[in-house]
């Protein structure tokens, strides 16, 4: 099963959905932190692109749901990064470490990441 499969079958998505707005990655406070803005993140997924699970995007994602809200289809980017993040824990890898993340990341996304810390 290749990642857009994966990926729509876990978040319930429709990815084709998106057209490339950039309002997702406009809105999103995190986007100084991400190596991957929220839109570039849908393309890779649909381009069937592995090493988007190696991007550290899905694990800095706040998940505070200003990409969703501002979307005009109404694709959930949310539950997409979510979904990305479940497949990389499925595979038993670690991405965070807790004591080497910037001590200036914004409260929000450091208790995001514990959320996520898998070792």
């Amino acid at each position: 099963m290749d990642i857009l499969s994966r990926v729509e079958e876990l978040s319930g998505e429709n990815l084709y959905a998106c057209y490339q707005c950039g309002k997702c990655s406009a809105g999103c406070p995190m986007v100084g932190e991400m190596d991957l803005l929220p839109n570039q993140v849908i393309v890779l997924v649909i381009r069937g692109d592995e090493g988007l699970l190696e991007a550290n995007t899905p694990w800095v994602c706040a998940q505070c749901y200003q990409c969703g809200v501002r979307c005009p289809k109404e694709v959930d980017i949310t539950k997409i990064m979510e979904a990305i993040r479940l497949i990389t824990l499925r595979k038993n890898e670690d991405h965070i470490r807790l004591e080497k993340m910037r001590k200036n990341l914004p409260q929000i996304a450091v208790v995001s990441a514990t959320r996520k810390y898998t070792g």
